[in-house]
Protein backbone atom coordinates (compact mmCIF):
# COMPACT_ATOMS: atom_id res chain seq x y z
CA UNK A 1 0.00 0.00 0.00
CA UNK A 2 1.05 3.39 -1.00
CA UNK A 3 1.99 6.22 2.02
CA UNK A 4 -0.57 8.38 2.98
CA UNK A 5 -1.38 11.24 5.37
CA UNK A 6 -2.84 10.95 8.33
CA UNK A 7 -6.20 9.90 8.29
CA UNK A 8 -9.07 11.92 9.30
CA UNK A 9 -11.26 10.25 11.74
CA UNK A 10 -13.79 7.90 10.28
CA UNK A 11 -16.87 9.74 12.35
CA UNK A 12 -15.64 13.15 10.28
CA UNK A 13 -14.81 12.05 7.04
CA UNK A 14 -17.14 11.19 4.67
CA UNK A 15 -17.02 7.59 3.50
CA UNK A 16 -16.63 7.29 -0.07
CA UNK A 17 -17.94 9.84 -2.77
CA UNK A 18 -20.14 7.01 -4.27
CA UNK A 19 -23.35 7.88 -5.93
CA UNK A 20 -26.95 6.55 -4.70
CA UNK A 21 -28.54 5.05 -7.67
CA UNK A 22 -30.07 1.96 -5.75
CA UNK A 23 -33.99 1.59 -5.44
CA UNK A 24 -35.87 -0.12 -2.66
CA UNK A 25 -36.92 -2.96 -4.72
CA UNK A 26 -33.20 -3.35 -5.96
CA UNK A 27 -32.09 -3.59 -2.15
CA UNK A 28 -34.86 -6.00 -0.73
CA UNK A 29 -34.13 -8.39 -3.53
CA UNK A 30 -30.43 -8.31 -3.32
CA UNK A 31 -31.29 -9.05 0.75
CA UNK A 32 -33.44 -12.05 -0.45
CA UNK A 33 -31.46 -13.61 -2.58
CA UNK A 34 -28.35 -12.80 -1.12
CA UNK A 35 -28.38 -15.50 0.97
CA UNK A 36 -28.64 -18.26 -1.70
CA UNK A 37 -25.96 -18.94 -3.26
CA UNK A 38 -24.08 -22.11 -5.37
CA UNK A 39 -22.69 -23.19 -1.27
CA UNK A 40 -26.45 -24.08 -0.97
CA UNK A 41 -27.23 -25.40 -3.97
CA UNK A 42 -23.85 -27.60 -4.72
CA UNK A 43 -21.94 -27.63 -1.16
CA UNK A 44 -24.40 -28.88 1.20
CA UNK A 45 -24.34 -32.47 -0.08
CA UNK A 46 -20.72 -32.68 0.95
CA UNK A 47 -22.77 -31.86 4.61
CA UNK A 48 -25.07 -34.29 4.31
CA UNK A 49 -23.09 -36.94 3.07
CA UNK A 50 -21.13 -36.34 6.78
CA UNK A 51 -24.10 -35.28 9.11
CA UNK A 52 -26.82 -37.32 7.49
CA UNK A 53 -30.18 -36.32 8.91
CA UNK A 54 -28.80 -33.88 11.44
CA UNK A 55 -27.96 -31.99 8.66
CA UNK A 56 -30.50 -29.76 9.75
CA UNK A 57 -29.64 -29.10 13.29
CA UNK A 58 -26.40 -27.69 11.84
CA UNK A 59 -27.89 -25.18 9.95
CA UNK A 60 -30.16 -24.47 12.33
CA UNK A 61 -26.86 -23.73 14.63
CA UNK A 62 -25.06 -22.02 11.80
CA UNK A 63 -28.35 -20.37 10.86
CA UNK A 64 -28.99 -18.80 14.49
CA UNK A 65 -25.23 -17.61 14.44
CA UNK A 66 -25.51 -16.01 11.27
CA UNK A 67 -28.82 -14.27 12.11
CA UNK A 68 -26.99 -12.41 15.01
CA UNK A 69 -24.17 -11.68 13.41
CA UNK A 70 -26.58 -10.25 10.82
CA UNK A 71 -28.53 -8.21 13.90
CA UNK A 72 -24.90 -6.99 14.71
CA UNK A 73 -24.40 -5.66 11.55
CA UNK A 74 -27.44 -4.42 10.77
CA UNK A 75 -27.49 -2.03 14.16
CA UNK A 76 -24.29 -0.52 13.01
CA UNK A 77 -24.91 -0.19 9.48
CA UNK A 78 -28.27 1.79 9.97
CA UNK A 79 -27.00 3.93 12.33
CA UNK A 80 -23.67 4.72 10.34
CA UNK A 81 -24.26 3.72 6.62
CA UNK A 82 -20.92 3.10 5.17
CA UNK A 83 -20.11 1.43 1.78
CA UNK A 84 -17.13 0.59 3.92
CA UNK A 85 -19.56 -1.56 6.15
CA UNK A 86 -17.75 -3.44 8.78
CA UNK A 87 -14.60 -2.03 7.82
CA UNK A 88 -15.43 0.93 8.78
CA UNK A 89 -17.30 -0.05 12.43
CA UNK A 90 -14.32 -1.67 13.10
CA UNK A 91 -12.11 1.27 12.45
CA UNK A 92 -14.50 3.67 14.47
CA UNK A 93 -15.00 1.13 17.24
CA UNK A 94 -11.39 -0.57 17.67
CA UNK A 95 -8.92 1.44 15.84
CA UNK A 96 -7.50 2.08 11.90
CA UNK A 97 -5.42 -1.26 12.26
CA UNK A 98 -9.10 -3.38 12.54
CA UNK A 99 -10.60 -1.49 10.02
CA UNK A 100 -7.43 -2.29 7.39
CA UNK A 101 -7.42 -6.10 8.36
CA UNK A 102 -10.98 -6.79 8.12
CA UNK A 103 -11.46 -4.66 4.87
CA UNK A 104 -8.61 -5.64 2.55
CA UNK A 105 -9.04 -9.57 4.17
CA UNK A 106 -12.89 -9.05 2.81
CA UNK A 107 -11.60 -7.58 -0.61
CA UNK A 108 -9.20 -10.37 -0.66
CA UNK A 109 -12.08 -13.19 0.00
CA UNK A 110 -14.16 -11.46 -2.66
CA UNK A 111 -11.80 -11.39 -5.36
CA UNK A 112 -10.64 -15.23 -4.72
CA UNK A 113 -14.33 -16.02 -4.87
CA UNK A 114 -15.08 -14.02 -8.21
CA UNK A 115 -12.35 -16.32 -9.78
CA UNK A 116 -13.78 -19.67 -7.84
CA UNK A 117 -16.95 -18.61 -8.73
CA UNK A 118 -16.25 -17.88 -12.73
CA UNK A 119 -14.59 -21.45 -12.75
CA UNK A 120 -17.88 -23.12 -11.54
CA UNK A 121 -20.14 -21.11 -14.37
CA UNK A 122 -17.30 -21.92 -17.15
CA UNK A 123 -17.57 -25.68 -16.26
CA UNK A 124 -21.50 -25.42 -16.39
CA UNK A 125 -21.03 -23.65 -19.77
CA UNK A 126 -17.94 -26.65 -21.67
CA UNK A 127 -20.70 -29.16 -20.19
CA UNK A 128 -23.33 -27.84 -22.22
CA UNK A 129 -21.01 -26.55 -25.36
CA UNK A 130 -18.28 -29.42 -25.67
CA UNK A 131 -15.04 -28.30 -27.22
CA UNK A 132 -15.03 -24.63 -26.06
CA UNK A 133 -12.77 -23.32 -23.48
CA UNK A 134 -13.42 -22.73 -19.37
CA UNK A 135 -10.59 -19.87 -19.99
CA UNK A 136 -12.73 -18.19 -22.55
CA UNK A 137 -16.22 -18.22 -20.58
CA UNK A 138 -14.16 -16.97 -17.80
CA UNK A 139 -13.07 -14.30 -19.57
CA UNK A 140 -16.39 -13.36 -21.54
CA UNK A 141 -17.97 -13.61 -17.65
CA UNK A 142 -15.82 -11.32 -16.37
CA UNK A 143 -16.01 -8.71 -19.34
CA UNK A 144 -19.32 -8.42 -18.56
CA UNK A 145 -19.77 -8.12 -14.81
CA UNK A 146 -16.89 -5.51 -15.43
CA UNK A 147 -18.67 -4.05 -17.81
CA UNK A 148 -21.68 -3.75 -15.71
CA UNK A 149 -19.81 -2.53 -12.55
CA UNK A 150 -18.45 0.21 -14.65
CA UNK A 151 -21.68 1.91 -15.10
CA UNK A 152 -23.99 3.08 -12.84
CA UNK A 153 -24.05 1.01 -9.88
CA UNK A 154 -28.63 1.03 -11.28
CA UNK A 155 -27.00 -1.67 -13.70
CA UNK A 156 -25.44 -4.12 -11.11
CA UNK A 157 -29.14 -3.36 -9.51
CA UNK A 158 -30.41 -4.52 -11.83
CA UNK A 159 -28.82 -7.40 -12.56
CA UNK A 160 -28.94 -8.58 -8.93
CA UNK A 161 -32.72 -8.30 -8.94
CA UNK A 162 -33.36 -10.28 -11.31
CA UNK A 163 -30.60 -13.04 -10.59
CA UNK A 164 -32.32 -12.67 -7.31
CA UNK A 165 -36.00 -13.06 -8.44
CA UNK A 166 -34.79 -16.63 -10.35
CA UNK A 167 -32.90 -17.65 -7.36
CA UNK A 168 -35.94 -16.89 -4.87
CA UNK A 169 -38.53 -18.85 -7.66
CA UNK A 170 -36.29 -21.85 -7.46
CA UNK A 171 -36.04 -22.38 -4.12
CA UNK A 172 -39.97 -21.63 -3.49
CA UNK A 173 -40.87 -24.15 -6.20
CA UNK A 174 -38.63 -26.48 -5.16
CA UNK A 175 -39.82 -25.77 -1.35
CA UNK A 176 -43.37 -26.35 -3.08
CA UNK A 177 -43.05 -29.64 -5.00
CA UNK A 178 -41.22 -31.34 -1.65
CA UNK A 179 -43.37 -30.03 0.68
CA UNK A 180 -46.61 -31.82 -1.72
CA UNK A 181 -44.12 -34.89 -1.92
CA UNK A 182 -43.90 -35.06 1.91
CA UNK A 183 -47.07 -35.05 2.54
CA UNK A 184 -48.06 -37.46 -0.32
CA UNK A 185 -49.62 -35.33 -2.37
CA UNK A 186 -47.50 -35.17 -5.89
CA UNK A 187 -48.82 -37.57 -8.36
CA UNK A 188 -46.92 -40.44 -8.62
CA UNK A 189 -45.15 -40.16 -5.12
CA UNK A 190 -46.18 -41.41 -1.41
CA UNK A 191 -45.05 -40.17 1.91
CA UNK A 192 -41.98 -41.00 2.88
CA UNK A 193 -42.84 -40.45 6.77
CA UNK A 194 -39.48 -40.34 8.52
CA UNK A 195 -38.23 -43.41 7.36
CA UNK A 196 -34.86 -41.59 6.04
CA UNK A 197 -34.58 -39.38 8.90
CA UNK A 198 -34.27 -42.36 11.31
CA UNK A 199 -33.46 -45.56 9.27
CA UNK A 200 -29.95 -45.93 7.79
CA UNK A 201 -28.04 -45.21 11.19
CA UNK A 202 -30.58 -42.48 12.91
CA UNK A 203 -30.78 -39.18 13.00
CA UNK A 204 -27.08 -39.29 13.36
CA UNK A 205 -25.16 -41.63 11.45
CA UNK A 206 -21.98 -40.46 11.83
CA UNK A 207 -22.15 -39.33 15.50
CA UNK A 208 -20.92 -35.58 16.72
CA UNK A 209 -17.94 -35.84 14.56
CA UNK A 210 -20.46 -36.24 11.20
CA UNK A 211 -22.33 -33.29 13.00
CA UNK A 212 -19.04 -31.01 13.12
CA UNK A 213 -18.26 -31.67 9.39
CA UNK A 214 -22.08 -30.56 8.86
CA UNK A 215 -21.94 -27.60 11.22
CA UNK A 216 -18.76 -26.66 9.43
CA UNK A 217 -19.52 -26.66 6.14
CA UNK A 218 -22.76 -24.87 6.51
CA UNK A 219 -21.09 -21.84 8.37
CA UNK A 220 -18.89 -20.94 4.88
CA UNK A 221 -22.41 -21.78 2.59
CA UNK A 222 -23.97 -18.78 4.42
CA UNK A 223 -21.14 -15.84 3.31
CA UNK A 224 -22.85 -13.09 0.87
CA UNK A 225 -25.19 -11.43 3.32
CA UNK A 226 -22.79 -8.80 4.31
CA UNK A 227 -22.77 -7.54 1.09
CA UNK A 228 -26.82 -5.72 1.35
CA UNK A 229 -25.21 -3.75 4.05
CA UNK A 230 -22.37 -2.43 1.30
CA UNK A 231 -25.02 -1.69 -0.73
CA UNK A 232 -27.37 0.16 1.50
CA UNK A 233 -24.97 3.05 1.57
CA UNK A 234 -25.62 3.56 -2.42
CA UNK A 235 -29.39 3.11 -1.67
CA UNK A 236 -32.00 6.04 -2.08
CA UNK A 237 -33.09 5.54 1.91
CA UNK A 238 -30.02 3.88 3.38
CA UNK A 239 -31.15 4.07 6.72
CA UNK A 240 -34.64 2.49 5.94
CA UNK A 241 -33.22 0.11 3.76
CA UNK A 242 -30.34 -1.83 6.00
CA UNK A 243 -32.95 -1.84 8.57
CA UNK A 244 -35.86 -3.71 6.69
CA UNK A 245 -33.36 -5.97 5.03
CA UNK A 246 -31.57 -6.93 8.73
CA UNK A 247 -35.58 -7.44 10.16
CA UNK A 248 -36.04 -9.97 7.44
CA UNK A 249 -32.76 -12.12 7.41
CA UNK A 250 -34.47 -14.33 10.05
CA UNK A 251 -37.47 -15.90 7.92
CA UNK A 252 -35.37 -15.81 5.04
CA UNK A 253 -32.47 -18.18 6.19
CA UNK A 254 -35.75 -20.46 8.29
CA UNK A 255 -37.06 -20.78 4.78
CA UNK A 256 -34.55 -20.94 2.48
CA UNK A 257 -31.77 -22.93 4.18
CA UNK A 258 -32.97 -25.29 7.07
CA UNK A 259 -36.56 -25.52 5.20
CA UNK A 260 -34.34 -26.78 1.95
CA UNK A 261 -32.19 -29.39 4.27
CA UNK A 262 -35.54 -30.76 5.79
CA UNK A 263 -37.04 -31.43 2.43
CA UNK A 264 -33.89 -32.81 1.41
CA UNK A 265 -33.04 -35.33 3.74
CA UNK A 266 -37.03 -36.38 4.61
CA UNK A 267 -37.17 -37.14 1.49
CA UNK A 268 -33.60 -38.95 -0.27
CA UNK A 269 -31.60 -41.58 1.69
CA UNK A 270 -28.46 -39.10 3.15
CA UNK A 271 -26.27 -41.91 1.89
CA UNK A 272 -27.28 -41.84 -1.84
CA UNK A 273 -24.23 -41.03 -3.52
CA UNK A 274 -26.20 -38.69 -6.02
CA UNK A 275 -26.44 -36.30 -2.98
CA UNK A 276 -22.71 -35.65 -3.55
CA UNK A 277 -22.41 -36.40 -7.28
CA UNK A 278 -25.29 -34.44 -8.63
CA UNK A 279 -25.71 -31.86 -5.95
CA UNK A 280 -28.67 -32.83 -3.25
CA UNK A 281 -31.41 -30.47 -5.31
CA UNK A 282 -31.06 -32.34 -8.29
CA UNK A 283 -30.82 -35.53 -6.63
CA UNK A 284 -34.17 -34.49 -5.04
CA UNK A 285 -35.72 -33.52 -8.30
CA UNK A 286 -34.48 -36.95 -9.77
CA UNK A 287 -35.56 -38.76 -6.59
CA UNK A 288 -38.85 -37.91 -7.34
CA UNK A 289 -39.09 -38.25 -10.48
CA UNK A 290 -38.74 -34.82 -12.04
CA UNK A 291 -38.03 -34.67 -15.84
CA UNK A 292 -34.62 -33.14 -16.93
CA UNK A 293 -34.39 -31.87 -13.14
CA UNK A 294 -30.87 -31.83 -13.75
CA UNK A 295 -30.19 -29.14 -16.39
CA UNK A 296 -33.07 -27.18 -14.66
CA UNK A 297 -30.74 -26.90 -11.54
CA UNK A 298 -27.91 -26.57 -13.78
CA UNK A 299 -29.57 -23.35 -15.22
CA UNK A 300 -30.34 -22.13 -11.48
CA UNK A 301 -26.71 -23.31 -10.38
CA UNK A 302 -25.16 -20.97 -13.14
CA UNK A 303 -27.35 -18.08 -12.16
CA UNK A 304 -26.25 -17.86 -8.36
CA UNK A 305 -22.21 -18.25 -9.97
CA UNK A 306 -23.17 -15.43 -12.00
CA UNK A 307 -24.70 -13.54 -9.18
CA UNK A 308 -22.12 -14.09 -6.78
CA UNK A 309 -19.92 -12.73 -9.21
CA UNK A 310 -21.73 -9.30 -10.26
CA UNK A 311 -21.97 -8.81 -6.25
CA UNK A 312 -18.26 -10.13 -5.16
CA UNK A 313 -17.05 -7.40 -7.83
CA UNK A 314 -19.22 -4.77 -6.56
CA UNK A 315 -18.65 -5.66 -2.92
CA UNK A 316 -14.51 -5.59 -3.76
CA UNK A 317 -14.79 -2.31 -5.59
CA UNK A 318 -16.79 -0.76 -2.67
CA UNK A 319 -14.76 -1.94 -0.16
CA UNK A 320 -11.39 -0.62 -1.67
CA UNK A 321 -12.67 2.23 -2.37
CA UNK A 322 -13.79 3.36 0.85
CA UNK A 323 -10.48 1.99 2.56
CA UNK A 324 -8.40 4.61 0.23
CA UNK A 325 -11.36 7.36 1.75
CA UNK A 326 -9.76 6.71 5.02
CA UNK A 327 -6.33 6.85 3.81
CA UNK A 328 -5.73 3.07 4.16
CA UNK A 329 -4.66 2.33 0.73
CA UNK A 330 -3.27 3.27 -2.38
CA UNK A 331 -5.34 6.67 -4.19
CA UNK A 332 -5.46 5.72 -7.30
CA UNK A 333 -7.70 3.00 -6.05
CA UNK A 334 -10.57 5.83 -4.94
CA UNK A 335 -10.80 7.35 -8.20
CA UNK A 336 -14.36 7.34 -9.08
CA UNK A 337 -16.40 8.84 -11.98
CA UNK A 338 -20.12 9.41 -11.79
CA UNK A 339 -20.16 7.94 -8.58
CA UNK A 340 -18.38 4.87 -9.58
CA UNK A 341 -14.97 3.50 -8.15
CA UNK A 342 -13.85 2.31 -11.87
CA UNK A 343 -10.20 1.99 -10.83
CA UNK A 344 -11.48 -0.54 -8.13
CA UNK A 345 -13.87 -2.44 -10.33
CA UNK A 346 -10.84 -2.79 -12.78
CA UNK A 347 -8.48 -4.35 -10.20
CA UNK A 348 -10.73 -6.10 -8.78
CA UNK A 349 -11.83 -8.07 -11.94
CA UNK A 350 -8.14 -8.44 -12.99
CA UNK A 351 -7.43 -9.90 -9.62
CA UNK A 352 -10.03 -12.27 -9.86
CA UNK A 353 -9.44 -13.32 -13.29
CA UNK A 354 -5.90 -14.00 -12.16
CA UNK A 355 -6.60 -16.58 -9.55
CA UNK A 356 -8.24 -17.99 -12.45
CA UNK A 357 -4.70 -18.24 -14.17
CA UNK A 358 -3.48 -19.70 -11.35
CA UNK A 359 -6.11 -22.76 -11.25
CA UNK A 360 -4.91 -23.42 -14.42
CA UNK A 361 -1.10 -22.69 -14.64
CA UNK A 362 -0.47 -23.73 -10.80
CA UNK A 363 -3.65 -25.65 -9.33
CA UNK A 364 -1.32 -27.51 -6.93
CA UNK A 365 0.82 -25.05 -4.91
CA UNK A 366 -0.26 -21.55 -5.79
CA UNK A 367 -4.15 -21.94 -6.23
CA UNK A 368 -4.45 -24.09 -3.20
CA UNK A 369 -2.20 -21.86 -1.14
CA UNK A 370 -5.51 -18.85 -2.05
CA UNK A 371 -7.99 -21.25 -1.46
CA UNK A 372 -6.98 -22.06 2.12
CA UNK A 373 -6.28 -18.47 2.83
CA UNK A 374 -9.32 -17.51 2.38
CA UNK A 375 -10.75 -20.52 4.18
CA UNK A 376 -12.06 -18.67 7.26
CA UNK A 377 -11.97 -15.22 6.40
CA UNK A 378 -15.34 -14.78 7.13
CA UNK A 379 -14.98 -15.92 10.66
CA UNK A 380 -12.50 -13.56 11.27
CA UNK A 381 -15.03 -10.32 10.30
CA UNK A 382 -18.09 -12.21 12.35
CA UNK A 383 -15.32 -11.50 15.49
CA UNK A 384 -14.35 -7.62 14.07
CA UNK A 385 -17.98 -7.51 13.97
CA UNK A 386 -19.22 -8.51 16.96
CA UNK A 387 -16.29 -6.76 19.10
CA UNK A 388 -17.17 -3.38 17.18
CA UNK A 389 -20.78 -3.76 17.83
CA UNK A 390 -19.91 -4.18 21.83
CA UNK A 391 -18.13 -1.10 21.50
CA UNK A 392 -20.01 1.09 19.53
CA UNK A 393 -23.19 0.26 21.19
CA UNK A 394 -22.28 1.46 24.01
CA UNK A 395 -20.94 5.08 22.77
CA UNK A 396 -23.63 5.39 20.43
CA UNK A 397 -26.12 4.97 23.56
CA UNK A 398 -24.43 7.83 25.11
CA UNK A 399 -23.67 10.44 22.27
CA UNK A 400 -27.01 9.78 20.09
CA UNK A 401 -29.65 7.08 20.91
CA UNK A 402 -32.11 8.11 17.81
CA UNK A 403 -29.48 6.34 15.53
CA UNK A 404 -30.08 2.52 16.81
CA UNK A 405 -33.02 2.53 14.62
CA UNK A 406 -32.47 -1.81 14.61
CA UNK A 407 -31.05 -3.07 17.90
CA UNK A 408 -29.17 -6.41 18.97
CA UNK A 409 -31.54 -8.36 20.87
CA UNK A 410 -30.73 -9.17 24.82
CA UNK A 411 -27.38 -6.80 24.14
CA UNK A 412 -24.72 -7.51 25.40
CA UNK A 413 -25.18 -11.50 26.15
CA UNK A 414 -26.26 -12.10 22.80
CA UNK A 415 -22.93 -10.83 21.74
CA UNK A 416 -21.17 -12.64 23.62
CA UNK A 417 -22.84 -15.80 22.85
CA UNK A 418 -21.99 -15.27 19.52
CA UNK A 419 -18.63 -14.49 20.04
CA UNK A 420 -18.43 -17.60 22.12
CA UNK A 421 -19.81 -19.46 18.91
CA UNK A 422 -17.34 -18.18 16.53
CA UNK A 423 -14.22 -19.66 19.37
CA UNK A 424 -15.90 -23.05 18.99
CA UNK A 425 -16.13 -23.22 15.57
CA UNK A 426 -12.32 -21.97 15.34
CA UNK A 427 -11.68 -25.05 18.18
CA UNK A 428 -13.86 -27.65 15.70
CA UNK A 429 -11.68 -25.81 12.78
CA UNK A 430 -8.52 -27.10 14.18
CA UNK A 431 -9.95 -30.38 15.30
CA UNK A 432 -10.23 -31.22 11.98
CA UNK A 433 -7.36 -31.96 9.36
CA UNK A 434 -9.35 -30.65 6.33
CA UNK A 435 -9.79 -27.15 7.84
CA UNK A 436 -6.79 -26.79 9.99
CA UNK A 437 -4.49 -26.05 7.15
CA UNK A 438 -6.99 -23.26 5.99
CA UNK A 439 -7.16 -22.02 9.60
CA UNK A 440 -3.15 -21.52 9.62
CA UNK A 441 -3.42 -20.18 6.22
CA UNK A 442 -5.85 -17.95 7.34
CA UNK A 443 -4.36 -16.61 10.18
CA UNK A 444 -1.53 -16.14 8.76
CA UNK A 445 -3.09 -13.40 6.29
CA UNK A 446 -4.79 -11.98 9.12
CA UNK A 447 -1.89 -11.42 11.43
CA UNK A 448 -0.09 -9.95 8.54
CA UNK A 449 -2.58 -7.26 7.42
CA UNK A 450 -2.86 -6.38 11.29
CA UNK A 451 1.14 -6.07 11.63
CA UNK A 452 0.62 -3.75 8.27
CA UNK A 453 -2.64 -2.64 9.73
CA UNK A 454 -1.09 -1.25 12.63
CA UNK A 455 2.21 0.11 11.56
CA UNK A 456 0.35 2.64 9.66
CA UNK A 457 -1.35 3.70 12.41
CA UNK A 458 1.68 4.14 14.49
CA UNK A 459 3.16 5.94 11.83
CA UNK A 460 -0.18 8.22 11.09
CA UNK A 461 -0.25 9.04 14.78
CA UNK A 462 3.45 10.14 14.84
CA UNK A 463 3.02 12.47 11.87
CA UNK A 464 -0.40 13.79 13.13
CA UNK A 465 1.67 14.34 16.12
CA UNK A 466 4.90 16.09 14.42
CA UNK A 467 2.35 18.12 12.26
Amino acid sequence: MSRTSAPAPVDQQADAPLSHGLKQRHLSMIALGGVIGAGLFVGSGAGIAAAGPSIVIAYAVSGLLVMLVMRMLGEMSAANPASGSFSVHAERAIGPWAGFTAGWAFWFLLCVAVGLEGIGAAKIMTGWLPGTHEWAWVALFMLVFCGTNLAAVKNFGEFEFWFAAIKVGAIALFLGIGALAILGILPGTDAPGTANLTGEGGFLPNGTEGLVVGLLASVFAYGGLETVTIAAAESEHPVQGVAKAVRTAMWRIAVFYIGSMAVIVTLVPWGDPKVVEKGPYVATLDHLGIPAAGQIMNVVVLVALLSAMNANVYGASRMACSLVARGQGPRALGRTSGGVPRTAVLVSSVFGFLCVLLSYWRPNDVFTWLLNMIGAIILVVWIFIAVSQLVLRRRTEREDPSKLVVKMWLYPALTWVALAGMVAIFVLMAREPDTRTQLYYTGGLTVALAAVGYVRQVRARRVGAAG
